[in-house]
């Protein structure tokens, strides 16, 4: 019993700021900053240019069919000419989709619900705003989706740390997959409007 004593004053002395080199070997090691200079390289910077054939977060890779820098750049904000585009600027098809429905369900799915619905325990313990049902919003551009994804919407932050560029789009196109499923009648019937639901 006597070393819970010494025990409970390390555990202390550890969480306090003491100067001892040796407790505070990480807030004090060296390192350098953003744009600082260094004397270890040739040219006098500490930060460094990548590599060549580094590959950047964005690549295109993923989106062959992207050819023109116009597409590509459309692509890359969801954005034509300042307006998000009115539809999406790859090929949609059913690995597309696959691999949408998996990032929504991973990535989106906690607050805007499994069906795009808006309902989730997740939105049910807000406290600001509750998320959008996704399915009312078919009156929406796919730029708008995309853009929302990439840069954030309201209190929604941006999920482009989460997303790359083909997922982002992936996950619209399945966002308009939903609000299909939504509005489709399996027993042969018009669906009903929005408006009189």
């Amino acid at each position: 019993m006597r070393w819970l004593i010494p025990a409970a004053g390390l555990a202390t002395l550890t969480g306090c700021n003491v100067s001892s080199e040796f407790l505070q070997r990480m807030e004090h090691q060296a390192k350098y900053e953003y744009y600082e200079a260094s004397d270890f390289w040739a040219d006098g910077r500490a930060m460094r240019t990548p590599p060549v054939g580094t590959v950047p977060r964005e690549r295109f890779e993923k989106l062959p069919e992207l050819k023109d820098p116009t597409q590509r750049q459309v692509a890359l904000t969801g954005r034509s000419a300042g307006q998000p585009v009115a539809h999406l600027p790859i090929t949609v098809d059913q690995n597309l989709l696959t691999l949408g429905q998996k990032k929504y369900n991973i990535v989106c799915s906690q607050c805007h619900g499994v069906l795009g619905d808006g309902n989730s325990i997740v939105a049910e313990n807000m406290a600001l705003r509750l998320p959008p049902s996704l399915l009312d919003l078919e009156s929406k551009s796919d730029g708008h989706f995309y853009v929302a994804i990439n840069e954030g919407y309201g209190v929604m932050p941006s999920f482009s740390g989460e997303l790359d560029l083909r997922e982002r789009w992936a996950v619209v196109a399945y966002v308009r997959a939903l609000q299909t499923a939504r509005n489709t009648r399996t027993d042969g019937q018009q669906p009903v409007p929005q408006e009189n639901r």
